[in-house]
């Protein structure tokens, strides 16, 4: 299940490179990945996912740790178990993930919504991320060290191998980075594009990339984002920009690009568009 996919690869005339990656990797260590502020991203939410499909992901291809380290002092693990504790430690996080899945369907049935229920499968689950970004270097120098969390050392290694081999396409000034748009999109307003693109970004909350078109249902989307609880949702906004000439300023967390986001004048509201009274 470990997948790092360059969606889009594109560079400003200043020489910024703005990507868009696909990332799966085990959820355990998603709080670290959410430490890197540098990035724009948006993740699979266990509160969207339906609960059988929940149950089937972890039943069918569960997350299972890629080493079995010795206890030690410090946040590494010492030397690999002997083959005999590996096949006891083995077994036991399968008889967990048994059991996590008897007692969330025990809960499911009584009625309890899956936002809950999923929670308990979370340890054994992988999750997807789109991740937008300029600014990568800090990300890379401490995930890639041998001292770095073993699962997301090892996502970070591939992510860096497959960026490394991406070509990016070159774009003037103004023109849009836009993950997620293909050739059969046809030669819609570059406005419409950028909704479009912008729903496709929000789908992998619900796990929803399964190569189907429908450009009336994400300009839908793209509505209920800008009015959604009243704030507006607004972090799939972040993987469309257009490119500028300096390479200098930010816009959110890019240098080099313009970020759709930031064209909402309410993106950073603090109150609910309905709220009347003092903040």
């Amino acid at each position: 299940m470990y997948n790092a996919h360059i969606e889009l690869d594109s560079i400003s005339p200043s020489g910024r490179r703005l990507i868009t990656s696909v990332l799966t990797y085990p959820r355990i260590v998603h709080a670290e990945f959410m430490t890197h502020r540098a990035f724009a991203r948006n993740a699979a939410s266990s509160r969207a996912i339906p609960f059988s499909k929940m149950v089937k992901m972890v039943q069918y291809n569960p997350f299972i740790p890629i080493k079995w380290g010795a206890e030690q002092k410090g946040m590494q693990t010492g030397d690999d178990l002997s083959a005999e504790q590996e096949d006891i430690c083995l077994n036991n996080w399968l008889e967990a993930r048994d059991k996590a899945v008897e007692l969330a369907t025990d809960m499911h049935e009584t009625g309890l919504h899956k936002s809950i229920c999923n929670r308990l499968l979370e340890p054994f689950s992988w999750i997807t991320v789109i991740v937008t970004a300029t600014e990568f270097a800090n990300f890379f120098r401490l995930r890639c060290h041998e001292h770095a969390e073993i699962h997301i050392q090892k996502i970070a290694y591939m992510w860096r191998d497959a960026i490394r081999q991406s070509k990016p396409t070159p774009l003037g000034v103004g023109a849009w980075h836009l993950p997620f748009i293909k050739q059969e999109d046809g030669a819609l307003p570059l406005e419409i594009l950028a909704q479009i693109s912008t729903a496709r970004s929000a789908r992998v909350s619900y796990l929803t990339h399964d190569g189907t078109r429908d450009i009336a249902k994400d300009l839908d989307l793209f509505t209920k984002l800008i009015e959604g609880s009243g704030f507006g949702h607004y972090s799939p906004h972040e993987h469309i920009a257009q490119a500028n000439a300096d390479p200098y300023v930010y816009s959110g967390p890019f240098r080099g690009w313009d970020q759709f986001r930031k064209r909402f004048v309410l993106e950073n509201l603090t109150t609910p568009l309905h709220y009347k009274g003092d903040v």
